[in-house]
């Protein structure tokens, strides 16, 4: 006898019985809480109303766009911002996936019920924006081009490791089977439609990981230009990339305009009152993330606390394993996790030194293995001169920073932190402000090492010298005011930032004045630094 999940595996095959079942028995609704999206639905003839008054009145010439988005809460999201864009005249088309969980599987009888309800919801955005499923290819070619089934065969690799939290990976397993199936699909899907449509731009939310990351990858093989973005800690700011990787965070063009330009004393106060807050555990202004839980009791307490000595002392400040800001971003070493692991042996050798390992104070928010658990296995024997500080610890970081001799990071920002405060850094991931002046970036194990013996054999003749702390300042400045642009709807607290701008009023000439510019770079318009700094 078949279970239920292959009987409806088998049912879902067979054409329209999951639709007319849906239609029969759900009425029209959702099929699980998992997938709701009752409050879009409410709201889509507003939004489709507003939309398409503003229209009227835009300009001829608007582009042809797709915007992709998968999960409930990036369909909701993407809803508005497409409307948005219809709004100023641009003929947009949302394409959806109609997934609740990127974790696990899904049998063909519930996707399809799903992918019926999604497309009844998604329906009240016509005729200002098409919705379009791509849960089905539209061709009857099944393999993927060469080139772009080696770009999904990593993007699942990168699914697994950020859904395990993990960067050893088992490519027999379930998940990454699940995780290469369903790349490969939408990956088909989106390739077929976008050699069919041949839209001028494609939008797609964060773009290196999951059904995004395969969208994004067809985009960048069909020669369409892709705009990414996401969203950082700030409200009403997004990061904007154009065909490339929002994630990386890709700041050069930006710092190529700004790097030569000393702070004015606005400035200078803007960035030293923030950098001041992340150190004392504070938020500040619209920074929604605090981090840093305990407050500063100054590097000669925390010395004592932790019972470091005269010898020199390296801070190694991890980031969270399996973090999109860490997958793939290796230099020389294989994976974060291995970077961790040679330090450590490097150091368990040299006890004419001291390390502190701070484990970043997100982990008390994540599931899956700590970096503790890795220098565990790694260090069965934690020698007397290195120290492990768990993510829940009440010591602040930025104590750790003013205690060192020399910083070891991977991506995190402390890194820059640390070149601000005069401490240096030695940069071993692919991270935003590596190669920016005032960092140490290694490319080889060897250089890491050769870098590590030399400023541990003199850390006061290693340290940045002013020019260096200065060029760190500035470029601080420009990441956290000048890089994230003007958005009015952070994706974190989204349905009460909808209450606080309408499409109307975003597309009202204040709300132009405030959000134009960055709706015309999501639209496709090149991102040009000198223009935005003034």
């Amino acid at each position: 006898m078949l279970s239920k999940n292959a009987l409806k595996e088998a049912l879902g095959e067979i054409p329209l019985t999951a639709e007319v079942y849906w239609s029969l028995r759900q009425g029209g609704g959702p099929i699980d809480s998992q997938f709701s999206l009752a409050r879009l639905e409410a709201r889509l003839p507003e939004w489709q109303t507003q939309a398409q008054a503003a229209a009227r009145g835009a300009p001829a010439g608007g582009k042809s766009i797709l915007v992709f988005a998968t999960l409930r809460y990036w369909i909701e999201h993407t809803s508005l911002l497409g409307l948005t864009l219809a709004g100023l005249g641009h003929d947009v088309t949302l394409a959806y996936l109609p997934y609740g969980t990127w974790k696990k599987a899904i049998n063909r009888f519930d996707l399809r019920r799903r992918n019926a309800y999604a497309h009844k919801v998604l329906k009240l955005a016509e005729p200002s924006m098409k919705a379009v499923s791509f849960l089905e290819p539209r061709g009857r070619s099944t393999q993927l081009p060469e080139a772009l089934q080696e770009k999904v065969n990593s993007l699942a690799l990168r699914d697994a490791q950020y859904t395990l939290q993990v960067e050893e990976i088992d490519k027999t397993s379930d998940l990454f089977q699940m995780r290469l199936a369903r790349d490969e699909q939408t990956a088909m899907a989106a390739l077929q439609w976008l050699e069919e449509a041949r839209p001028e731009v494609v939008v797609v939310p964060n773009g290196s990981i999951l059904e995004f990351g395969a969208v994004y990858e067809s985009a960048r093989y069909a020669g369409v230009k892709v705009v990414t973005y996401e969203f950082g800690e700030q409200d009403e700011r997004i990061w904007l990339a154009q065909d490339a990787n929002v994630m990386f965070q890709q700041t050069r063009a930006l710092w190529e305009s700004r790097k030569e330009i000393p702070l004015s004393d606005h400035q200078r106060k803007q960035v030293e009152a923030l950098f001041a807050s992340r150190q004392g555990g504070r938020q500040w202004k619209n920074f929604a993330r605090r981090w840093q839980g305990a407050p500063s009791e100054g590097a000669e307490q925390v010395r004592r606390t932790l019972g470091l000595d005269s010898r020199p002392v390296a801070l190694m400040a991890t980031n969270v394993i399996g973090d999109s800001l860490t997958l793939g971003r290796q230099a020389f070493s294989d994976t974060m996790t291995e970077w961790i692991q040679r330090t450590a042996a490097y150091f368990a050798q040299r006890d004419d030194c001291q390390l502190v390992v701070r484990i970043h104070p997100g982990e008390a928010f994540k599931q899956g293995p700590s970096v503790l658990d890795v220098l565990r296995r790694s260090l069965p024997d934690v020698p007397e001169h290195i120290r492990l500080i768990p993510a829940d610890a009440s010591v602040n970081t930025y104590d750790l920073v003013a205690a060192a001799d020399v910083g070891l990071v991977y991506t995190t920002t402390v890194g820059m932190e640390m070149a601000m405060s005069g401490v240096p850094a030695i940069v071993s991931g692919q991270t935003h402000y590596r190669g920016k002046g005032f960092t140490h970036d290694p490319a080889s194990w060897d250089a890491y090492f050769e870098i590590l013996d030399a400023i541990l054999a003199d850390p006061a003749a290693n340290r940045p010298d002013q020019a260096e702390v200065e060029l760190a300042w500035r470029y601080a400045y420009s990441f956290f005011f000048e890089y994230p642009q003007p958005y009015p709807w952070h994706l974190l607290h989204y349905w009460d930032k909808t209450d606080g701008w309408t499409i109307e009023q975003v597309l009202s000439s204040k709300g132009r004045e405030q959000f134009g510019r960055t709706f015309d770079m999501l639209a496709g318009e090149a991102i040009e630094w000198d223009a935005l700094l003034g």
